[in-house]
């Protein structure tokens, strides 16, 4: 089931405790093109069709990473595409985006989504997983 635009960005925003919706969705666009730059093939393809239209497109950006950035790079990536972030604001900015993401997808995707990713990612969306 997708989820509608309004209420993932409610999410979103409730989760990164933004003041203002423009916050949450300047953040999100952020951190959605980055995940989608390391995510490929079904995995990639099954989220963008539970997202909002607007995140599955950002999502499905023809961009692609070399290689999959270990989660503190990423973050740092982050921080340097969000204006005004820092590397503890980025993770918080990333936290946000990705526990939504998270539970739009589901504990089986999700779980799909982290064995493309590098280790520690889980801890980003929300989903410790047992060592």
């Amino acid at each position: 089931m997708t989820l509608r635009w309004e209420a993932f960005l409610a999410q979103v925003q409730e989760r990164g405790e933004y003041g203002t919706p423009q916050e949450a969705e300047r953040a999100a666009r952020t951190v959605m093109a980055l995940l989608g730059a390391h995510l490929v093939g079904e995995v990639r393809a099954e989220l963008a069709a539970r997202l909002p239209e607007t995140f599955a497109l950002i999502l499905l950006s023809p961009l692609q990473a070399a290689e999959p950035l270990p989660p503190d790079r990423f973050v740092r990536a982050a921080a340097a595409w969000i204006e005004g972030a820092t590397e503890q604001t980025a993770t918080w900015d990333v936290s946000a985006l990705l526990s939504v993401a998270a539970d739009v997808a589901g504990e089986d995707l999700t779980h799909r989504i982290l064995l493309q990713l590098p280790p520690g990612y889980d801890l980003l969306f929300g989903c410790p997983q047992p060592t």
